[in-house]
């Protein structure tokens, strides 16, 4: 049986105890946790080991990077991941913080965005960001995490160029099929097997692509939007059939309903992989 987990910025708790209980409710037994609060937030310290005390089991971390303004796809351009200047120090200080602490908690793998990845090689911005982002990875390996690059900012394509220039093999992907469709950057099914080597991680999302170029697409709960789901999970567990790990992770950042929308995208996932052979 595929293990499904659920992010724990989605779930919107104000504190572990009421966490835990959130994803116990939801039928769920782990998660992704955001790591962040868990090194700078008082109450979270010890949120990791409170969690497995419950029974929930912390499948990875996540590592949102400082000054990320994502008002709009130009602001998300230039304040994304490791591409501004004015936060790279406040932003390595982060890495190594988290990267104590999953190291201290034996967690494996933390993601993050890495940023918009000029697609050029010989882009001054692209080599700067290559750079930067060997440098997270060397501190995370240093430590024996592996880290991944969220998918949707750059195509498939410049995402598989980039880590092959980055060259480090504890660096993957987590894929993202939405923020594909939310950036406009191609169809999430044909990028799942341009990135296949490296995936180590899928976020459950959905999404519909903008009439408007320039602008945000729009989330909207799973099975309502443009991911076409079947041959998605088909390709995904094409992968993991072939002896890679990749968890499944349920992330749901706008909507009313978000419970309700978490436990319809648990339900429909477990339908679609029950037709999989």
């Amino acid at each position: 049986m595929t293990k499904i987990g659920v992010c724990s910025w989605s779930v919107r708790s104000t504190d572990v105890g009421e966490l835990a209980k959130r994803v116990h409710a939801l039928g769920l037994d782990a998660l992704q946790l955001a790591l962040v609060p868990c090194v700078n937030t008082q109450g979270w310290t010890s949120a990791i080991d409170f969690l497995r005390g419950e029974g929930i089991e912390v499948m990875s971390g996540m590592l949102a990077m400082a000054g990320e303004d994502y008002t709009t796809l130009e602001s998300i351009a230039r304040t994304g991941g490791v591409r501004s200047d004015a936060h790279w120090g406040e932003n390595l200080d982060r890495t190594l913080r988290v990267a104590d602490l999953a190291q201290k908690s034996a967690i494996e793998l933390v993601t993050f965005h890495g940023g918009f990845l000029p697609h050029e090689s010989g882009d001054p911005v692209r080599t700067m960001m290559i750079d930067r982002l060997r440098t997270v990875a060397d501190i995370f390996a240093q430590r024996g995490v592996a880290v991944a690059l969220e998918t949707g900012q750059e195509s498939a394509e410049t995402l598989a160029a980039a880590l092959r220039e980055i060259d480090r093999p504890t660096v993957g992907v987590n894929f993202d099929p939405a923020n594909m469709i939310l950036y406009g950057m191609g169809d999430p099914v044909e990028a799942v097997e341009q990135l296949a080597p490296w995936l180590r991680q899928v976020h459950i999302k959905d999404a519909i692509a903008t009439a408007v170029p320039g602008t945000w697409g729009r989330e909207v709960p799973v099975g309502s939007g443009s991911v076409q789901w079947q041959p998605f999970l088909e390709r995904v567990q094409r992968v993991r059939s072939a002896g890679q790990h990749i968890d499944l992770v349920i992330e749901r950042e706008s909507g009313a309903c978000r419970d309700g929308d978490i436990l319809a995208a648990r339900d429909l996932v477990r339908r679609h992989l029950c037709t999989i052979v």
